[in-house]
């Protein structure tokens, strides 16, 4: 069998015996233990002076292969154009787009190199899988080297409709680079649609049947495949987890009262100011339930060096103080609002705690966060998730109540029916997305892409 080789923009080998609920590492490891093969990208380091190399370290049948960035890389290329450029761009956010020169420059620079380090270390039957917004020019620079293998891309976040995507001046240059992977997948059905949309009115190329495409003078394939967990995995560690001492302490604080929660990187797709004002609006309008629920929202910080990151941080703390000093009492204080990070073991006892999971991004490719929600329920008194009809994992939780994170009151009654939703329903609600999570599980993701990659 041919050698499996993953390119992402980090490489993060997963320490032996260390378990997680999945995502993208996981599924590496599995399908690279299970072939063998390469696993390459950046190492996370950055460089002032000289020039990085690549560093590689086999362990069993895997060989991580990283190098580092240079310091005006890691900024046009990382910071520039992936994460202020692409990133808002690919969540519908026109308004924090950032385009220069620069950035763009630096993006084809690192994608060049990256070609160009990986070219020496490729086989000609090797098997490519590149992923994300990071590389998206890296199958169309590996072509240009001479590389005939078959290479897959799969994006994680969004795909934008075309009337947004050409609002971008390389908006031609990003999808002739998709264009010559054999594969392009994408999380959602809309997503694919999008990118069809894109190649039929702009491009001028032709779609057939299952997602056939051609454009630009390339021939492919467009497909949905979205990511999952492994949900029994997690229902196991969060069965155990609420013997923890962390979640018994969180029980004892609560005291009773109904849990909300929220776990979200702090990143304004995810539309966490939004979802402070209709927790506020639910307390103005269900007044019963004052001093009887508690909303705790976990968000990590993220890119904290980006000024816009700093604004919703400031954001957030502002109308977290005004709520708890609006509404609350001696003992109660109604929002908690924890700029940290927790670790997974800790957050599935967390969720296994909460009587609704609180998921509600203004645009998002799949959200693990939900299903991972889910997994961790008690299986006889099951929570209720509150989930934006606007992250990839809607079309697949049909038991979720769905909501729109643009009408808070909206959101805010989608809060009081969750909260007041008998246990016969959330436990029918739960079984018929649990069985969904198995179905479309971590495993199926990873086997389902590779053998449409290897073109069965």
């Amino acid at each position: 069998m041919s050698r499996l080789v993953v390119v992402s923009n980090r490489v993060a080998p997963i320490q032996e015996g260390k378990t997680t609920s999945g995502g993208l590492a996981v599924a590496v490891q599995e399908a690279l233990s299970e072939i063998g093969g390469v696993w390459f990208g950046w190492s996370g380091e950055i460089y002032t002076s000289g020039s990085g190399r690549v560093t590689t370290e086999t362990k069993g049948k895997i060989t991580y292969a990283t190098m580092p960035l240079a310091r005006r890389d890691y900024d046009a290329f990382y910071k520039g154009y992936a994460n202020a450029t692409l990133w808002p761009l690919f969540h519908y956010r026109m308004e924090f787009v950032e385009y220069h020169r620069s950035y763009v420059v630096g993006y084809r620079r690192v994608n060049e190199e990256f070609a160009g380090r990986l070219s020496t270390m490729l086989e000609s039957d090797d098997l490519i899988w590149v992923h994300d917004y990071h590389l998206i020019p890296l199958g169309r620079d590996l072509r240009m080297m001479g590389h005939r293998n078959r290479i897959g891309f799969f994006l994680h976040i969004p795909f934008p409709p075309p009337d947004l995507l050409t609002s971008c001046s390389d908006h031609a240059y990003l999808v002739q680079s998709l264009c010559a992977y054999d594969v392009v997948g994408f999380q959602t059905e809309n997503d694919v649609q999008n990118f069809l949309a894109y190649i039929r009115t702009v491009a001028g190329g032709t779609v057939g049947r299952n997602g056939r495409f051609e454009a630009y003078g390339e021939k492919s394939r467009a497909a949905a495949f979205p990511i999952g967990i492994y949900p029994d995995q997690l229902a196991a560690q969060a069965a155990d987890s609420v013997r923890t001492r962390q979640t018994r302490r969180l029980v004892e604080s609560l005291a009773g009262k109904d849990l909300i929660v929220g776990v979200d990187r702090l990143d304004y797709s995810k539309g966490l100011d939004r979802r402070f004002d209709a927790y506020e609006t639910l307390l103005e309008t269900a007044p019963s339930l004052r001093g009887h629920v508690t909303y705790m929202q976990i968000a990590p910080p993220s890119r904290s060096d980006v000024q816009s990151y700093r604004a919703i941080r400031e954001t957030l703390e502002g109308k977290a103080g005004h709520i708890n000093g609006r509404f609350a009492e001696f003992d109660w204080m109604p929002l908690r609002y924890l700029n940290k990070s927790f670790q997974r073991e800790q957050l599935t006892g967390f969720f296994r705690t909460a009587r609704v999971g609180f998921v509600t991004p203004l645009r998002d490719g799949m959200n693990l966060v939900a299903k991972e929600y889910v997994a961790s329920q008690n299986p006889e008194d099951p929570g209720v998730l509150v989930l934006s009809q606007f992250a990839g994992a809607a079309a697949e939780l049909d038991g979720a109540v769905t909501v729109n994170p643009y009408d808070t009151e909206y959101v805010a009654d989608g809060l009081q029916r969750a909260l007041a939703m008998s246990v016969e329903e959330r436990r029918a609600r739960w079984a018929s997305m649990m069985s969904v999570l198995r179905a479309n599980d971590l495993g199926a993701w990873r086997r389902s892409f590779l053998r449409s990659l290897r073109g069965r």
